[in-house]
């Protein structure tokens, strides 16, 4: 819009930078006329500029209780992380180990289910005396490869991958994840855990707290190894 050559830009910086010219036209503050954001009934600009206050307020309120919220959720996973952790220090026989870190697992985070297996590698065979535990099972080299390859665990659809058949009723399992186990720069083992909600473990979710996981059980499961 332009008046007399006049545009909007040029009024909006003549008063940006002329402060005083509404102390000496304090009258058309008082008339100025402006449509509500909460309907089409003409307000003040006084009032105008409340409601964009109110608004503001509003919005910091939300944010405020959103993070409040995300502090609760935060509160309650270190805890269980630290239940979790705290059982697994006390399991001082081996041999109940693995049960007793997946037992915990699924109680702390309401995990559906969880399986997980280990094996030897190149240079560090597992314990004698360890055959029969199901974490000892044996495991098809594709399985070992894929876990090997793994730089962060794998979240998604449960696409009948071999791992899954491990947990207890995989038939009900829509999706899972899949967290390599680590110990001295070698993958010697995967932690498998299942869900019957297609939406648990999905593509696109973070794998922080995963990758924390998987850290605490590769260190806890690499007693198994010779």
């Amino acid at each position: 819009m332009t008046m007399q050559g006049i545009t909007e830009d040029d009024i909006a910086n003549y008063l940006i930078h002329t402060p005083g010219f509404f102390e000496r036209q304090a009258q058309l503050l008082a008339s100025i006329q402006l449509t509500s954001p909460h309907g089409q009934r003409a307000v003040s600009l006084q009032e105008r500029q409340m409601e964009m206050l109110r608004d503001r307020i509003k919005g910091l309120e939300r944010r405020i209780i959103e993070m409040i919220r995300h502090g609760q959720e935060n509160e309650a996973i270190a805890a269980r992380l630290h239940h979790w952790v705290h059982t697994v220090l006390l399991a001082h026989d081996d041999n109940a180990l693995p049960e007793v870190l997946l037992a915990s697992l699924r109680d702390e985070f309401l995990i559906p289910q969880a399986a997980v297996r280990v094996w030897a590698t190149t240079d560090r065979p597992l314990r004698d005396g360890l055959a029969d535990l199901p974490c000892t099972s044996d495991v098809s080299d594709d399985v070992k490869s894929f876990a090997n390859s793994l730089n962060q665990p794998y979240c998604g659809i449960n696409s009948n991958f071999e791992a899954a058949k491990w947990l207890d009723d995989s038939h009900t399992v829509t999706s899972l994840t899949m967290i390599p186990l680590r110990h001295d720069g070698a993958c010697f083992g995967l932690l498998v855990l299942g869900s019957p909600d297609p939406t648990r473990y999905t593509a696109d979710m973070g794998v922080e707290f995963l990758e924390q996981l998987g850290d605490i059980a590769g260190a806890a499961l690499a007693r198994l190894r010779a």
